[in-house]
């Protein structure tokens, strides 16, 4: 079966059950349960599953919700990958009829067999309708996006690639199909694919997904688990920061935006017994900002001579407080060398500005280690939406051809004074240093839109401009205020 008709079969399936109320992260989940078993009876002879749990004992059950159950209860507890994929698995497609039909259009197709991008392209398109559809839109990064970051981090063989929040696993598949097209040994392949990958996931249900979808993609095997962990990534061991055997060449990711819900990381001994508090010694500062405690989590996971590539949002880049002190510190403990502004409209969830930072570690400690910061703004007068404009990989080509990844001291920039719409330009450490709170907060191209009567923003968009604006006012005057009191 062609591709398209394979994955619209499947997608035609999940409308169905959402007839019954089973929304697309059941369906994924699911599917990510059959699935398995599925390829697992593609190959009996490399993978051995206890006795009445393989893909025949629910291909030919008279009673299969609860023989499926039973199934899922055997799994859970059967230990090693198996564990990991089925912890807490219980089965959410109640009608019969339906399960039964689901099971039969999965044993009509041969899954090994097929080239692994047929089945990755199928479980990508069913992650993104569900991040189309969640609450959590934010989170599923564009693979346009994805696929920059990777060009420009361009990760090498036997390096090893983390995600602190790493969902279901869209950085772990980019590296994976950039280094899939390097000519690999024996022992490159091998480390690829068990030990390349390391990553951390809150939600159980969210790193089941970024197994099996790694699993897919020829990542691990049922024996051997890609090091993929269901635990908050901030919290470290006992001693309160990432240990030196932990620590990783790459980071790509996309943090969670938002001030935190659970426990705040502090820098503080005595702070960190009491309750909602955990110690981090590697932080340069206390803050319930998630995506300022994650920045500073990355900093602290990367080898000497890392990389990183990280989406944050823009309050990071001008916020006041904790940030101020994290910009600083950024500024002269790396090299944060680039920084590609994010059009709004690209991520589905509404309202998300955001911003890549790419930085690398040096592998001394060496004083102020960024001399200065190129940006690309990708976002004034550029307009997308995830449905009718999405972003293409095509949109971000001259970004990475400016980036320039085999030699960053070739840059050019675009920007001149003669030529003020030039969108590649650089700012000097000092420069940088002597803005307001050390804001990297930059743009400097002139926005057509709001003279545009006919081609205005969204309302929605002008809302949150005009809040912003009044905020950042407010605290202008309580600056002035300080001021003129002291």
């Amino acid at each position: 079966m062609a591709t398209n008709n394979l994955i619209a079969k499947i997608w035609s399936f999940c409308d169905t059950l959402r007839d019954d109320g089973l929304g697309y992260g059941d369906y994924l989940e699911q599917l990510t349960f059959l699935l398995f078993l599925k390829m697992a009876d593609e190959n009996k002879s490399q993978y051995n599953l206890p006795k009445r749990c393989d893909w025949q004992t629910i291909l030919t059950s008279v009673q299969i919700i609860e023989d499926y159950e039973n199934l899922l209860k055997r799994l859970s507890s059967a230990g090693g990958m198996l564990s990991k994929i089925f912890a807490g698995a219980q089965n959410k497609i109640h009608d019969s009829v339906k399960l039964k039909r689901l099971i039969k259009l999965i044993d009509g197709e041969n899954w090994t067999n097929q080239d692994v991008d047929i089945k990755g392209e199928i479980y990508e398109s069913l992650l993104q309708k569900n991040a189309e559809n969640s609450g959590a839109g934010q989170y599923f990064t564009p693979r346009s996006v994805i696929s920059a970051m990777i060009t420009c981090i361009d990760p090498k063989p036997m390096e090893t690639i983390a995600d602190p929040s790493c969902g279901t696993g869209g950085f772990f598949l980019g590296a994976l199909n950039h280094l899939s097209e390097k000519q690999l040994s024996k022992e490159e392949a091998n480390f690829l694919k068990f030990k390349a990958f390391h990553g951390w996931e809150i939600e159980k249900s969210t790193a089941r997904l970024c197994l099996m979808n790694l699993f897919l993609h020829g990542v691990g095997d049922l024996k051997e688990t890609p090091d993929i962990q269901v635990t908050d990534s901030l919290k470290r061991g006992i001693n309160g920061e990432v240990e030196e055997n932990e620590k990783v060449s790459i980071v790509l990711a996309n943090p969670p935006f938002g001030v935190s819900s659970s426990d705040i990381p502090t820098i503080d001994i005595e702070q960190s017994k009491k309750d909602g508090y955990f110690l981090r010694k590697d932080f340069w500062v206390t803050t319930s900002n998630k995506q300022l405690a994650f920045l500073q989590h990355i900093v602290a996971m990367l080898k000497n001579n890392g990389r990183a590539a990280v989406v944050l949002p823009d309050n990071v880049l001008f916020e006041g407080g904790a940030g101020e002190t994290i910009r600083k510190r950024l500024l002269e403990e790396t090299n944060l060398h680039t920084i590609l502004r994010l059009p709004t409209g690209i991520f589905y969830a509404q309202g998300v500005k955001a911003n890549v930072l790419f930085f690398d570690k040096p592998q001394e400690s060496v004083k102020s280690a960024t001399k200065e910061v190129w940006y690309y703004d990708y976002r004034t007068n550029i307009n997308h939406t995830p449905k009718k404009n999405p972003l293409k990989a095509t949109d971000l080509k001259e970004f990475i051809e400016l980036y320039h990844s085999v030699d960053l001291t070739k840059r050019k920039e675009t920007w001149s004074q003669e030529n003020p719409e030039g969108r590649w330009r650089k700012y000097s450490r000092k420069e940088l240093l002597n803005r307001d709170k050390t804001s990297l907060d930059i743009f400097w191209l002139r926005n057509d839109s709001i003279l545009d009567l006919d081609n205005l923003p969204d309302p929605h968009e002008l809302s949150n401009e005009i809040i912003e604006n009044i905020e950042g006012a407010l605290e202008s005057f309580k600056e002035i205020r300080l001021k003129l009191e002291g």
